[in-house]
């Protein structure tokens, strides 16, 4: 009876997957799509091993699967919208194909659910994120005195000193995280930027798309923050370099400001041992001064 309710299952998975999988990741959300009638599954467990078994099949016959977030609030505001029935199969069928065009993606790439559900929502945050302070710089407007897109010029200065930043980065691989203060929440960005073999830089276009611009709302706003960026490379001590963001400008931290901001809780203040085997290190100067003081946003 059971090999017969999972092959039910997955055969009303293959029903609604036309090339991407809307997959509800936790347990809450789960919960909320069983009120629909037409969702046959009882058991959060059970519908993502179900899950996997069919993105396994698929990839052994050669079909290529994206995975996206369902989220079941988005979905039925979606059938509000379009006066479709959220009880139909087919309108879970198009609600995905919108998310697998506009929505957070990754591709199934043989890797378990375990490892798969926390880099979709990841990606999620990270879309959400990038959104956000998009739709913040877009609001700010022009300069009242020269008329310049506030928004637009801090973004053109952010990925500046990004580039820069990695320009003048020792070889290796580079880990960077900047944060970003204020109401109504604190943003946090993460960049990976690895190098290959002839020592290239390789970003994650996504990634680096949402970093530039967090960063350059803290430019825009003159919001308080930080931009931090660790280097590892093989047979040598990894490096951590700092900078303060304040009053639209990036300011170096000495090693010893470095040393301390990683040796200190942030929430209760208590020493933390330092790691072994790392490096703090005063980053060297961006040379952003080109921007006159006043010009500044």
């Amino acid at each position: 009876m059971a090999h017969t309710d999972h092959r039910t299952m997955r055969r009303v998975l293959r029903r609604e997957i036309a090339g991407t999988i809307g997959l509800l990741t936790d347990e809450h959300d789960f919960r909320a799509m069983r009120r629909y009638r037409s969702f046959t599954f009882d058991d959060h467990t059970a519908y993502l091993q179900q899950v996997e078994t069919v993105l396994k099949t698929r990839a052994a016959q050669g079909s290529h699967t994206t995975i996206a977030l369902f989220d079941p609030e988005d979905y039925a505001a979606y059938c509000t919208d379009t006066g479709l029935d959220p009880e139909a199969a087919t309108s879970r069928t198009r609600f995905t194909a919108e998310l697998a065009a506009s929505g957070p993606t990754i591709p199934y790439d043989g890797r378990p659910l375990t490892a798969l559900v926390p880099a979709l929502v990841d990606e999620a945050v990270r879309q959400a994120t990038w959104e956000y302070a998009t739709t913040l710089l877009s609001r700010i407007g022009p300069c009242p005195t020269c008329g310049e897109d506030i928004g637009r010029a801090a973004f053109t200065r952010a990925s500046g000193l990004l580039a820069r930043i990695l320009d003048t980065a020792p070889p290796g691989d580079r880990h960077l995280v900047t944060s970003v203060s204020g109401p109504p929440e604190t943003l946090v960005s993460v960049l990976h930027a690895d190098q290959d073999g002839h020592g290239d830089t390789r970003l994650d276009e996504a990634e680096a798309l949402e970093f530039t611009s967090v960063l350059a709302l803290g430019l825009a706003t003159r919001s308080p923050g930080g931009l931090v960026m660790r280097t590892s490379r093989p047979e040598t001590a990894d490096r951590i370099y700092g900078w303060r963001l304040r009053a639209g400008a990036l300011e170096p931290l000495t090693a010893s400001e470095v040393f301390d901001a990683y040796c200190t809780d942030a929430e209760s203040g208590d020493l933390i041992s330092p790691e072994s085997g790392v490096d703090y290190c005063e980053p060297p100067a961006l040379g952003e001064e080109s921007t006159p003081p006043g010009h500044r946003h």
